[in-house]
């Protein structure tokens, strides 16, 4: 029976890099029975809003999505589509995977470590307010119930990938309530584990993945520190071109690119698909297809070492159908 995915292009480049994938996907052997719904600007005027009911609906049904990237309409009142899903499906957990692959140029060298950040409270939960004329506050809430599942996840994470070291990262030497609650879970949670578990403050942090990021295996992050640290991160391996991410829940789970739609190249079959393709190859996985994972992302390899078969941004001579192309006779 094959597995009933909800496939979502998103708009600006969205449907270029989300269709490559798909392609890819076909031609590797996996068993995937595709739902196609629109989300984001392109639904605007026939919903009035970027996320339909009919959306989420259908990912309540099918547990799993292939998302591309969406603008966020400006003064809309909507706040964001990713944080609406994250929010309505519950998708506690967000996955970035950071890896540099040989044939691409990056910082450094045999990177291969995991973000796992806290997707549903800090201050990105959006309680804000105006204080007098001249001031404005936003409120950052951190429980233990988010605090213990996340870092249980990382743990979780780390057994799965036989990965050797949780780090979990705070300012708890500033924000001692908030963050030191967060940092109480993550010592507490370790106990139950035969993993090596360590905590850095968020700033040391920050030097330590530029200099040394060779030493971490899976780091741990309340939202906030988590959304900065994986973009600085994918600026070690190539970009935000080459950074698959994921949104996980209890029993769902949106996998997305995490690059925005960046719409002044949209159409223009321009955009670097690696980032969607990785995402893909992140969802094969969780549904169990792991012998066609194996086979994208050996694809990709081959084709990494091959200049003249990258992405006009890496260097080479390919637009984004090209490059798909080339890694389905990878294949």
């Amino acid at each position: 029976m094959p597995n009933k995915i909800t496939l979502i292009p998103g708009d600006g480049i969205g449907p270029e890099v989300i269709y490559a994938t798909k392609d890819i996907i076909d031609k590797s052997g996996a068993d995937i029975d595709w739902e196609i719904l629109n989300a984001g600007m392109c639904v605007m005027d026939e919903y009035k809003t970027p996320l339909p009911d009919e959306v989420i609906d259908s990912i309540k049904k099918n547990k799993v999505a292939l998302k591309g990237p969406i603008t966020t309409p400006v003064g809309s009142g909507f706040r964001s589509v990713n944080v609406g899903l994250r929010q309505k499906l519950n998708l506690y957990a967000n996955i970035r995977p950071i890896k540099s692959y040989e044939g691409i140029d990056t910082l450094h060298k045999n990177v291969d470590f995991v973000i796992v950040r806290e997707n549903t409270e800090g201050l990105y939960i959006g309680i804000e307010h105006k204080v007098g004329d001249e001031a404005c506050e936003s409120i950052k809430i951190i429980t233990k119930k988010a605090s213990d599942r996340i870092v249980k996840f990382a743990f979780e994470l780390a057994k799965k990938e036989n990965r050797k070291k949780v780090t979990a990262t705070h300012k708890a030497n500033i924000m001692k309530l908030s963050d030191g609650l967060f940092l109480k879970c993550a010592k507490d949670i370790a106990k139950d584990y035969d993993i090596e578990f360590e905590d850095v403050i968020v700033d040391a942090m920050s030097m330590k993945l530029v200099m040394n990021p060779q030493n971490y295996d899976v780091v741990v992050a309340p939202n906030l520190y988590g959304d900065i640290l994986s973009d600085m991160s994918s600026g070690l391996i190539g970009g935000l071109g080459m950074a698959p991410g994921a949104n996980i829940g209890e029993d769902i789970a949106v996998f997305e690119p995490v690059h925005g739609s960046a719409p002044d190249i949209a159409g223009k079959n321009l955009a670097n698909p690696i980032s969607c393709i990785l995402t893909g190859v992140m969802m094969l996985k969780y549904i169990g297809e792991n012998e066609a994972a194996l086979k994208v992302e050996s694809a990709l390899e081959k084709v990494f070492k091959q200049k003249d078969k990258l992405t006009k941004d890496l260097g080479g001579p390919l637009g984004t159908k090209e490059f798909a192309q080339a890694v389905i006779e990878n294949m």
